[in-house]
């Protein structure tokens, strides 16, 4: 069993995007003695005091997180991979897949209809890996950034394909869409500061190793 974490005066701050990886990231933190004592169904608290008094959790938007803990301002970062695919910066550690809010990246779009080879048009809010995925093939792609209702896009005509994330393909399906490729699995990851890593080293070493053993545990 996972051992929970010993309480410490050092104070060690853990941004989580909110949503689904905030709900799934609370009972996961829990099982290593980290427990937010808000409601978090009531509370509009962004910096949540947890029953662990060295620690506290940043509600922050998911693209916000990799920032925070690049510069320091927290010291851990609870995030998809699939922002962490998109962020310029990436100058931090990430030592575990946590295998939470599990889905797929994906290229969709109409079936039976061929690429536009010239420079297909692919709409997206993941624009930095579509245009690395399409360049990897050898395909100039023009990106359209759009930050909502992507199946739209190859319906009216906007775009030839979209780069979406997809979990149970049930949207796609009720707008005739089906996915084309598979760009990558994407699941929650843990990122640490790199400052963090040195001159906390022991308590966040400790941290590591707790949630490394509860998906260990959990895999098993």
């Amino acid at each position: 069993m996972a051992k929970p974490l010993k309480k410490n005066a050092n104070n060690l701050v853990i941004a989580v995007s909110k949503g689904r990886i905030l709900s799934d990231a609370i009972p996961l933190l829990g099982r290593i003695g980290i427990e937010v004592k808000d409601d978090l169904d009531t509370s509009r608290k962004l910096v949540l005091e947890t029953s662990n008094p060295g620690f506290q959790l940043l509600v922050i938007r998911a693209s916000d997180v990799p920032t925070y803990v690049e510069y320091g301002a927290a010291d851990f970062g609870i995030a998809g991979k699939d922002v962490l695919l998109e962020y310029e910066g990436a100058d931090y550690y990430e030592p575990v897949d946590l295998r939470l809010a599990r889905c797929r990246l994906v290229v969709a779009g109409l079936p039976n209809t061929e690429l536009n080879s010239k420079r297909p048009r692919i709409a997206t809010k993941y624009s930095r890996t579509a245009r690395d995925y399409f360049a990897q093939q050898g395909i100039q792609a023009e990106i359209i950034k759009l930050y909502g209702s992507m199946e739209l896009a190859p319906l009216v005509g906007l775009a030839d394909r979209i780069v979406d994330l997809v979990d149970t393909g049930n949207t796609l399906k009720a707008n005739g869409l089906v996915v084309l490729e598979t760009i990558c699995d994407i699941s929650s990851r843990l990122i640490v500061n790199k400052a963090a890593m040195k001159t906390k080293h022991a308590r966040v070493r400790e941290i590591i190793d707790a949630l490394k053993a509860v998906v260990a545990e959990d895999d098993g």
